[in-house]
């Protein structure tokens, strides 16, 4: 299959985002042209000002697609570029007793959406890659365990058809990032690569919690992407953090620095091997005290310089790190083999994002 290369035009949807805003970014570096899709032409002025070179140079525009539901939302913008990276994705708010349909149906027509675009005004795109999430993969259990690229969270699918409007609005969630998965892949095998019609393939890459330092318009913490805000809340603000009990501080989960991400979502599109493959990206696994341990490391000419004492947590917990549990890992060796990604440390990630709080004045 053919891969994109430098010089290419890239759709980027929902571009305005935590994640996206750094692909865009990264693509604009390699020598790559942009389009990208927001919501409302005030979400892409930020971004255009942002990239104002890349503006004059004419190697980024930005195209509003309003709704990307509805049918043939991206018929126009798909024409002309050689390949897609599809970030755009819905989240519903205030659905904690809500219809798990109002999550299921945005990921999957969303998903299904830019698909069928792509499949009816643009046969010669080289490859589509979609953000998807390691909620389609791994499932919430008692034991530890290490999940790759065959599993698949069936658990909260059958969860949410269960309970229905009583499930836990991050089951609702899980499921419907699994169900818009799943779509992808059956659409593609059977209207694209059983058909035999387009040349083009898919990748889906399959992110945990996503961290590090942000470079879109962001007015306050309260507007933060979901996850980071979660680290914000944990790490670095005194009043979030101290309100949390000492079973918190000893969860654990797996990530990666958004700065990689957006370097994978990159190589997914130049990597032969990578057409048609769903990839794990992630950093590791941690506990969230090891955050606030290395943010309390920091040098005191950083830290001074935010708005109040960092949190401190419950350093008891990793005094014997041999003794730490980590109940979700992934195994990454497909995604090392296809993409090589030299991940950043949780040190770096800490002081980058630290340093970014700081210059945004929280």
């Amino acid at each position: 299959m053919p891969t994109a290369h430098p010089g290419d035009t890239v759709l980027v949807t929902g571009a305005n985002g935590y994640i996206a805003s750094w692909v865009v970014r990264r693509l604009l570096e390699k020598g790559y042209n942009v389009r990208g899709a927001v919501r409302k032409a005030d979400k892409g002025e930020y971004l255009k000002n942002y990239f104002e070179s890349y503006v004059k140079q004419g190697r980024l525009e930005v195209v509003v697609v309003e709704d990307i539901t509805k049918e043939g939302a991206f018929d126009e913008a798909v024409k002309g570029v050689h390949a897609i990276e599809h970030m755009a994705s819905p989240v519903p708010v205030n659905n904690d007793l809500g219809d798990p349909e109002e999550f299921i149906r945005p990921a999957v027509d969303g998903t299904l959406g830019i698909l069928k675009s792509a499949l009816k005004n643009n046969p010669a795109i080289k490859r589509i890659v979609v953000t998807s999430s390691s909620a389609a993969v791994s499932t919430v259990t008692p034991e530890a365990r290490t999940f790759n690229e065959t599993d698949w969270n069936e658990l909260s699918i059958n969860e949410t058809r269960e309970q229905g409007k009583q499930a836990h609005p991050m089951t609702k969630y899980r499921a419907s990032k699994t169900l818009a998965e799943k779509a992808l892949w059956k659409f593609y095998e059977e209207n694209v690569k059983k058909e035999g019609r387009v040349t083009w393939d898919v990748v889906a890459l399959n992110p945990p919690f996503v961290y590090g330092p942000g470079i879109q318009e962001i007015s306050s913490p309260s507007t933060l992407n979901a996850t980071l805000k979660v680290w914000y809340e944990f790490v670095y603000s005194p009043s979030t953090s101290s309100a949390k009990p000492k079973e918190a501080f000893e969860l654990s989960n797996s990530w990666v620095d958004v700065r990689d991400l957006a370097d994978a979502h990159v190589l997914a599109l130049e990597e032969e091997e990578a057409g048609g493959e769903r990839i794990i990206v992630t950093q590791g696994a941690y506990v969230w005290q090891e955050w606030l341990d290395i943010a309390n490391a920091l040098p005191s000419s950083l830290v001074e310089r935010s708005s109040s004492p960092l949190p401190k947590g419950f350093p008891e917990i990793t005094a014997q790190p041999q003794s730490l549990t980590y109940q979700i890992r992934y195994d990454t060796a497909k995604e090392q083999r296809i993409l090589g990604i030299n991940y950043r440390t949780k040190e770096e990630t800490t002081r980058d994002t630290v340093e970014d709080f700081v210059r945004r004045g929280w």
